[in-house]
């Protein structure tokens, strides 16, 4: 296993079924949708004889097989479960016997991971396009021991010279939980004698100058940090971000980094590195975020699921049989049957389920049906209804019109964005680098400076004053500014709305009344697809009362959720309007006071 002087191919070996007479014969594209595998992936399987896996994950990233210029390479893939071949098993059933990575593993894991790459001018090469890696997984489904063969071939067999890979655990003994299987599999592989010095603390390989430590505090990976890899075991125990932040920014002088993360499922905490990493890697699943160079999967039961039936279980361990044994998981489930906290701990660990559960009140793809197309320019001399969210004047502010059409029932909704220039890069590694998109397409306004410069706001409010029939422009009066006492001095309608359970809690029923009614043919909230406001939507948790009234819950909301707080100010001001009726005086609707 020993390096060469480099292992970046030229260009990417050709398929090899290109000199074969015939072309292995792929699942139909709807079995290949829901097994969540690649045309690329799953021809590779198939012709190296893989069993394509029956246990698709539940969320998983798109692969960068639309990049300009992305190719598959099978050989790197070859290389990759070459290398994990030349180690042994230390425990169990199989100990001794070579590591061959499972179905699943080679399927989600290891070919997407290695197996794309592009051209790149400043390396002069191919390479990787993926250097992030995410992997949510139950317990007892081999997690280990990819983790360590992952981190072992990163070091001797990546061709890079003088690789650092590094693993970060929270202390030292857990240091030595991470350390000591990767240090077994060097040291029982025959095929690395020689090659590799497994030390007590460290693992070196002389040829290429690299090496493979664990480290357990944050002044390690800072000192003298210059990544080729690093692996995150078990990423629910890190209490605070630093760890995982100083590994990431060490990685920005090699060719082809990798960073992982492998980690089994939290009990639903939010605001923790665990959950911020998981819900990122949702949202790109999701396509609420696009970044090309991060790739994930969450293996875990749906959360509605019987946790007792073998279905369940097998939807949950892709090693089911094997690794996790159906005999270990019965036990598991009848313990859990016997107690309320042993149940808790069952499905976080054994299940991939966080015990504790946001509440989904509107969903992303009922919001989608409802995009339609929105013609602002149609909307002149309207009547409209608006809804102004100024909670943080250091981040994101919004704006949302509301313009109900009472002939049929819909409503066209737009909104206006603004963030502090300052803020912008905070914002766009949140967003995956969507914010400078949101900017660049006119979706978003960065104005001056680190604060929200309200002269920015006024003067748009100003001028929707001038296009459209502004009945109302509701604001809460918590968060009332000199921006909403100047508009009152100029004589604007702003209305107070409280965000309290009583205002809210019917304003986001008859938002997700309406949603989910609306169809691609007949939107009947109209939205036009804003991304940042479908961003805030999937970012949305509520809390909810023992009487079952609900309200946005900004504290344990994902990130931002202005935009869908801007609108529910602005349907509360629709749905408080006069009610109309025609005049005995016009033709014309008149709004009747009452």
């Amino acid at each position: 296993m020993a390096a060469r002087a480099t292992t970046r191919s030229r260009k990417p070996a050709k398929p090899r079924a290109s000199k074969r007479a015939v072309v292995p014969e792929l699942p139909a594209a709807e079995e290949l949708e829901r097994l969540k595998l690649s045309p690329e992936v799953a021809w590779y399987l198939v012709d190296r004889g893989i069993p394509l896996p029956d246990c698709p994950p539940l969320h998983k990233t798109p692969e960068p097989r639309d990049q300009p210029g992305a190719q598959f390479d099978p050989a790197r893939v070859d290389k990759v479960i070459a290398a994990f071949s030349k180690l042994r098993h230390t425990k169990g059933q199989w100990a001794g016997q070579p590591l061959k990575p499972d179905p699943w593993q080679v399927a989600y894991v290891i070919a997407p991971v290695f197996g794309w790459v592009h051209w790149d001018d400043d390396a002069d090469d191919y390479v990787r396009i993926i250097n992030e890696l995410y992997v949510d997984v139950p317990r007892k489904n081999g997690k280990s021991t990819l983790c360590g063969g992952i981190a072992i071939y990163m070091t001797c067999a990546d061709g890079e010279p003088g690789a650092e890979v590094l693993a970060a655990a929270t202390t030292k003994d857990q240091a030595r939980f991470v350390f000591d299987p990767i240090r077994q599999l060097c040291d029982k592989a025959p095929a690395l004698k020689g090659h590799v010095k497994p030390l007590r603390d460290k693992i070196v390989h002389p040829k290429s100058g690299s090496y493979f430590q664990v480290i357990s505090n944050v002044a390690d990976a800072q000192h003298g940090a210059n990544l080729h890899c690093y692996v995150c075991d078990e990423l629910h125990i890190h209490k605070t971000p630093d760890m995982l932040e100083t590994l990431e920014t060490g990685t920005g002088s090699r060719r082809q980094p990798l960073g992982v993360v492998i980690t089994t499922a939290d009990t639903g905490k939010r605001e923790t590195p665990y959950d911020n990493k998981r819900r990122r890697i949702e949202q790109l699943a999701r396509g609420v975020l696009h970044d090309p160079t991060t790739y994930g999967v969450i293996f875990a039961a749906p959360a509605d699921a019987d946790p007792h039936a073998e279905s369940t279980w097998r939807a949950a361990n892709p090693g089911f049989g094997i690794s996790p044994t159906r005999a270990f998981l019965v036990k598991q489930s009848r313990k859990a049957e016997a107690s309320p906290v042993e149940l808790a701990s069952y499905k976080r660990l054994h299940l991939g389920i966080r015990t504790r559960q946001e509440i989904k009140f509107l969903r992303l793809d009922d919001w989608d049906r409802n995009a339609g197309m929105v013609d602002e320019t149609k909307l002149h001399g309207r009547d409209t209804w608006g809804g102004l969210d100024l909670a943080a004047t250091s981040d994101l502010l919004a704006l949302c019109w509301l313009f109900p059409d009472d002939s049929d029932g819909t409503l066209d909704a737009i909104w206006r964005f603004w963030t502090p220039e300052d803020n912008l890069p905070a914002l766009d590694k949140r967003t995956a680098k969507a914010a400078s998109k949101w900017v660049r397409e006119g979706w978003l306004t960065a104005t001056p400076g680190n604060v929200a410069d309200y002269n920015w706001i006024k003067h748009t409010i100003r001028e929707d004053r001038d296009l459209f029939r502004v009945r109302s422009l509701g604001y809460d009066p918590w968060n009332a500014s000199q921006l909403t006492n100047d508009l009152v001095s100029e004589r604007a309608p702003m209305v107070k709305v409280r965000q309290g359970f009583q205002t809210m809690s019917p304003v986001l029923k008859e938002t997700q009344r309406l949603i989910r009614q609306g169809t691609p043919q007949r939107p009947v909230l109209r939205h036009g697809g804003n991304p940042i406001v479908r961003w805030c939507v999937d970012n949305l948790s509520i809390a909810q009362d023992p009487a079952g009234n609900v309200k946005p819950d900004k504290a344990n909301s994902g990130d931002k959720i202005d935009g869908v707080s801007a609108l529910l100010t602005a349907m509360s001001e629709v749905l408080a309007r006069p009610p109309r009726r025609k005049s005995r005086y016009s033709d014309e609707d008149e709004i009747m006071v009452v």
